[in-house]
């Protein structure tokens, strides 16, 4: 493609795009909001795997020893609860090195100037392989000859995986229908520059010009189409994670997730805007030209 075709053709293609100015506004739109819809489940999914990783990292399983068990004693129980399917590492915890964790924790001596050491059980903290086992393993340590109780905080870890779930679910989903709509959307635009145009393609046509040459510049207005929607929906979706991620880091109720950074996201998010943004405008060019070059 020659430079003298390829400033015809974007001239062309910028010269549609503004002579239907409604339908192109229409296309855009439609193209960025099935991109932030795409956009923002898929990145609830990406948070929700991300706060499940740090789970399994950081999360704990307190196994209390029983009380008549001497320090000795509950230290030779640290093989058993480590044999346990799903059960990475077990840390024993003294009565004393508890009330420490306590103190330095709630700093407050209010808080604790009064607790007895001996009501803080010696204890095993045990990390877990794969979070979504922890009420499997919470009951196998139970089990456990000289564990008197186990706690786990199965409700928030659960809550997490059925959000990614359910997220990762409707994103899919999404993802298939809204790219079909809005390649349906694209294509009924670029139909109307068409009809519009269809007596010069037709003389195109009849003086020899080539698919190639007549297809091209809706290629190219469905490709600017595509990719300024892509770009409206890019800093939209940014400025939208950037207001929720500063709401749940300011909320008093929601201090146990933690939202990634957009720096962290930006890059996949604007590739994948980009080339969906693509696919749509020329998907929807090239659906609504074919009929137009069969005849």
């Amino acid at each position: 493609m020659g430079r003298h075709n390829f400033r015809y053709f974007f001239h062309e293609g910028v010269s549609n795009m503004f002579s239907h100015g409604f339908m192109s506004f229409a296309a855009v739109g439609v193209t960025v909001a099935c991109l932030l819809i795409m956009g923002t489940f898929s990145l609830v999914a990406v948070n929700a795997n991300q706060q499940l990783r740090d789970m399994e990292r950081d999360n704990e399983i307190l196994a209390y020893v029983d009380e008549s068990y001497t320090t000795q004693q509950a230290r030779m129980l640290q093989s058993k609860i480590e044999a346990q399917p799903n059960v990475a590492s077990a840390t024993f915890i003294t009565k004393e090195e508890a009330t420490r964790n306590f103190q330095e924790k709630y700093t407050d001596e209010s808080a604790f100037q009064d607790l007895d050491p001996e009501i803080f059980r010696d204890r095993f903290a045990v990390k877990t392989v794969d979070i979504r086992l922890t009420g499997e393993t919470k009951a196998a340590v139970e089990k456990v000859e000289g564990v008197a109780e186990v706690t786990a905080y199965e409700e928030f870890s659960d809550g997490l995986i059925t959000v990614r779930n359910i997220a990762t679910v409707v994103c899919v989903t999404l993802i298939v229908i809204l790219l079909v709509v809005s390649v349906f959307i694209m294509s009924n635009t670029i139909k109307l520059t068409t009809f519009d145009r269809r007596e010069e393609i037709a003389i195109m046509r009849m003086v020899g010009a080539t698919n190639g040459f007549i297809r091209w510049p809706f290629v190219y207005e469905g490709f600017m189409l595509g990719v300024t929607g892509a770009v409206a929906a890019f800093l939209l979706q940014w400025t939208l994670y950037e207001a929720v991620a500063r709401g749940v880091e300011n909320s008093d109720t929601l201090q146990l997730i933690n939202v990634m950074s957009f720096g962290e996201l930006w890059l996949p998010v604007a590739a994948t805007f980009l080339v969906a943004g693509i696919l749509v405008g020329v998907g929807g060019s090239l659906s609504a030209i074919r009929r137009f070059l069969q005849v």
